[in-house]
């Protein structure tokens, strides 16, 4: 176990805040309520908020989400927020603060002691944490097999006064470990939470998976079975009903509304698609097939929730007054046409490349808005860029828990100054690790497969393990990543190469190695020393 990285703990409940003119006397302020609002899968242009440059595209005009453009109007929308490319390691970086490579649940979880990765004749794979986070109070060598103790977000806010609320998605720890449960990680309630990525079933009829696909069945909504109810709308309900406790009870609360949606299966919720059948679409120039009417139902249904919640608390001013909202998504959107209609790579998350799995950025770029009150002004937008690591000390801060305790290392960076002065950005790399081998597609061309990634300034550099490729973007003009520039840039090549390799070192991040001679594989720094070293200086 690491050493304890030591942040002071503060006592519950309580804010000391010295208002302006009050000659010193000091008012107590209660804590913010907390909503963390987590879509599954939501590309970042899935939706009728424009994510790109303030210009709206073709895609945005496809999905109706008038509760996004509600929040986005409340607060302060992100263009330049990450998380990872598949589910498991960005839930996990939540939770913990850290980054994947620091956790090294660097792929989605199920079963325990099993891997999720596809095969390969030519790299052996990493021995990863497969069976994901666990709490830090875990002492068995069984659960702590492969796996990384911690002290977790929702553990440090109930330690603080906070009621502490899961409902939906969790997908941080595999079967049968401490860590599947959320009621293990520091949450007082745990609604449908469990160690299963996906539903078995959106359908209420369906029993949500128990009749049709008991392995992801989405257990603990029993009393909607055989009912004619889509699982987002229980989901919500049940997520309002949690949150009546607290507030009856004058406490502050953190709800982690994680929702399954918009994961397949692309079950139709009837509510909507008939506002996408048979409808003419402009980026597809063709009428949207039953896959993407489903899809574009899901999203329209995620955004119902989202606006329920906000009328909840809005049905209640002093609530209201005291909450903050934070919506995000957990990688990018499924760029495949086993699932989705268009030219693979390039229609479903565009502008940007390819899509869930990717290191380009249709893999990693997300949909962000938070919303504080008396904080943040609403309408708002900020190009900060923000890493899914960076929610937990930003939360705590939020809070206004300043001392505490954690046995793992954060590397999150606290963006709350950034909401409190839209002037106070920061520079900020942004690393993704990856050394594992996605099961649906190891395209390499288009990002897949066993990659590292850096985000620094205007430039995006991508490493492939296997065949120790290292390619090179200007994001800020070339944000579909269609024109390598690593060949004319050697040296800017070797800088990012080695800011990214110090990265992983200081890490210890875990690396594949070659089958034929069980030898690892090269750092990124190691490779462009030896592909740029004889390159011609530029003229």
């Amino acid at each position: 176990m690491e050493l304890l990285n030591k942040v002071l703990l503060s006592s519950a409940g309580i804010i000391p805040l010295v208002l302006a003119g009050s000659c010193g006397q000091r008012e107590e302020q209660p804590r913010p309520n907390i909503i963390m609002f987590l879509v599954d899968d939501m590309g970042w242009q899935d939706t009728s908020v424009p994510f790109y440059n303030g210009d709206t595209t073709l895609l945005n005009r496809r999905y109706h989400t008038p509760n996004m453009e509600r929040l986005a109007q409340m607060g302060v929308k992100f263009t330049e927020a990450y998380a990872c490319a598949v589910s498991s390691p960005t839930r996990c970086s939540l939770m913990s603060g850290m980054n994947a490579s620091r956790h090294r649940v660097t792929n989605w979880t199920l079963e325990y002691g099993e891997k999720t990765d596809a095969g390969s004749d030519m790299i052996e794979l990493p021995e990863w944490n497969f069976n994901g986070i666990q709490p830090d109070t875990v002492t068995s060598e069984r659960n702590r097999a492969n796996s990384t103790p911690i002290t977790s977000l929702p553990k440090v806010l109930h330690d603080n006064g906070y009621y502490t609320i899961h409902c939906g998605k969790a997908h941080f720890g595999a079967r049968t470990t401490p860590g599947a449960d959320p009621s293990t990680m520091g949450f007082d309630v745990n609604i449908a939470g469990g160690a299963n990525g996906a539903p078995g079933s959106y359908l209420g009829k369906n029993n949500f998976g128990e009749t049709t696909n008991p392995k992801f069945a989405v257990k603990g909504l029993e009393k909607y079975h055989g009912q004619d109810i889509f699982l987002t709308e229980a989901l919500t309900l049940e997520a309002i009903e949690a949150m009546k406790t607290p507030i009856a009870a004058g406490q502050p609360f953190y709800l982690y509304m994680s929702h399954y949606a918009v994961h397949s299966p692309l079950d139709p919720d009837n509510r909507f698609t008939g506002n996408y059948e048979h409808r003419f679409d402009k980026q597809l120039n063709d009428t949207l097939n039953n896959n993407e009417v489903n899809y574009a139902a899901l999203v329209e249904g995620m955004d119902k929730s989202l606006g329920d919640i906000l009328d909840f608390l809005q049905s209640q001013p002093d609530v209201a007054r005291n909450t903050i909202v934070i919506f995000m998504s957990d990688n990018g959107g499924q760029a495949l046409n086993n699932t989705r209609q268009g030219c693979a790579n390039r229609d479903q998350n565009a502008p940007a490349r390819a899509g869930k799995g990717s290191a380009f950025m249709g893999g990693v770029h997300e949909p962000m808005m938070v919303y504080w009150p008396g904080v943040t002004e609403g309408g708002t937008v900020s190009d900060q860029r923000v890493m899914i690591e960076d929610f937990y000390p930003t939360i705590l801060e939020m809070a206004g828990i300043s001392q505490y305790e954690t046995v793992q290392t954060i590397d999150g960076v606290s963006f709350a100054g950034v909401l409190r002065n839209d002037s106070a950005v920061y520079d900020r790399p942004i690393v993704w690790h990856f050394p594992n081998l996605w099961g649906e597609t190891q395209n390499e061309v288009e990002g897949y497969g066993a990659y590292s990634a850096i985000l620094q300034g205007d430039y995006h550099l991508i490493y492939s393990w296997k065949s120790g490729l290292i390619r090179l973007y200007d994001v800020k003009n070339d944000v579909g990543e269609q024109n390598d520039i690593a060949a004319d840039n050697p040296e800017l090549v070797k800088v990012l190469a080695t800011e990214l390799s110090d990265y992983l070192r200081e890490r210890n991040a875990q690396r594949p190695s070659f089958k034929s001679t069980g030898k690892i594989c090269a750092w990124p720094d190691e490779v462009a020393n030896i592909v740029y070293s004889n390159q011609p200086q530029q003229s």
